[in-house]
């Protein structure tokens, strides 16, 4: 089944990209929650799964709102204002949606759980949680009921999932999301919008002024759809095109990003002596060693410096803008920031060297 979304001059005046936290929410959370293996995300599952089992995730908000089995209520993808918006960003547009928006949302939840759509279930997994297909956990049954009482709860769960989850791999999945958007904007300025939306997806197509969806059980029209193009790179939606329709605001199409065979593959190699020249033997050690999120004793373990030495350096390395923090439960995990790839990067050893 193929549908289209027909475009004026104005709709393509207004085509955009935006790389949005929420969607790496979203699909994220649906690959974490489904508790199937994953080829290519793998390393990060293994990583984040029991950090989100200990936060207690899969019993919260997020696991009755984002089934393994059904869509993301779109109330949690706002359309981006900006084409990078923080996470801060787009919970303030969350907490701002109307209650009307939210429940009709809810209802199409329940919907879809009591007719699921053929293969919308993930291999091998049950729906999760204490309810029935079809109906509300009883989470939602209280959103439902006074959406506004409990936003807060709701968004600050997502806070949690975000420190634990995603924000210690932001900079490696950014640094995927932002070189997609490179490449394609280059495409559009080299070879014209048709040549981008051609080449976007497998099922997706430009023809005689419209972007035909391949493969879609649902309708996507400009008369059910604001005006313009949204494009949002992924790093979890999979093999998929996903799409994002709530008007007045402008339909969205999220999609994998270029490059992702290589998200989780370690960094290069750094030359251990040009980079302690810069930071000093042990904190390049540390560095190094944060090729995945680690915390205090985790780092001492791996290093055998002392924790009381690794924490010195960290604080200084976190003051320099290296390293970041973030909270997961009782600890807190360290992660490379964009400098620091940068930096390792450069004292890697060249085939040349």
């Amino acid at each position: 089944m193929e549908t289209q979304l027909t475009f004026s001059a104005d709709d393509l005046a207004q085509m955009r990209f935006a790389v949005s936290p929420m969607w790496e929410v979203g699909t994220g959370f649906k690959l974490l929650n489904s508790g199937s293996a994953h080829p290519l995300h793998q390393r990060w599952l293994d990583q984040v799964r029991p950090r989100a089992t200990a936060a207690g995730l899969e019993r919260g908000w997020l696991a009755e709102l984002i089934r393994p089995e059904s869509y993301v209520p779109d109330f949690l993808n706002p359309a981006p204002a900006g084409p990078a918006p923080t996470l801060e960003t787009e919970l303030a547009a969350i907490r701002a949606v109307p209650a009307d928006r939210i429940r009709q949302d809810l209802d199409r939840l329940r919907l879809e759980q009591r007719s699921p759509s053929p293969g919308s279930r993930v291999p091998g997994t049950q729906a999760r949680g204490d309810r029935a297909p079809g109906d509300l956990g009883p989470r939602l049954r209280a959103l439902y009921a006074r959406p506004r009482a409990h936003m807060d709860r709701l968004t600050e769960e997502i806070r949690t999932y975000w420190e634990l989850a995603l924000a210690p791999y932001w900079a490696r999945i950014r640094a995927v999301l932002d070189a997609d958007v490179f490449h394609r904007a280059r495409q559009v300025a080299e070879h014209g919008a048709v040549h981008l939306l051609n080449d976007l997806h497998t099922s997706v197509r430009w023809d005689d002024n419209a972007l035909r969806l391949g493969r879609r059980g649902d309708s996507l029209s400009r008369a059910t759809a604001g005006s313009g193009l949204l494009l949002i790179p992924s790093a979890f939606t999979g093999p998929r095109l996903l799409t994002r329709v709530a008007p007045p605001e402008p339909p969205q199409l999220a999609y994998p990003a270029r490059g992702l065979g290589s998200l989780w593959a370690p960094g290069p190699a750094a030359d251990a002596d040009a980079l302690a020249a810069v930071v000093g033997r042990s904190r390049a050690l540390l560095l190094t060693e944060l090729d995945s999120p680690a915390s205090t004793t985790q780092l001492a373990h791996r290093t055998g410096l002392s924790p009381a030495g690794v924490s010195q350096h960290l604080t200084a390395l976190r003051g320099a803008g290296l390293i970041s923090g973030h909270r997961a439960g009782r600890s807190v995990l360290y992660a490379r920031t964009a400098a620091a790839e940068t930096l390792l990067k450069a004292a890697a050893t060249s085939p040349s060297a």
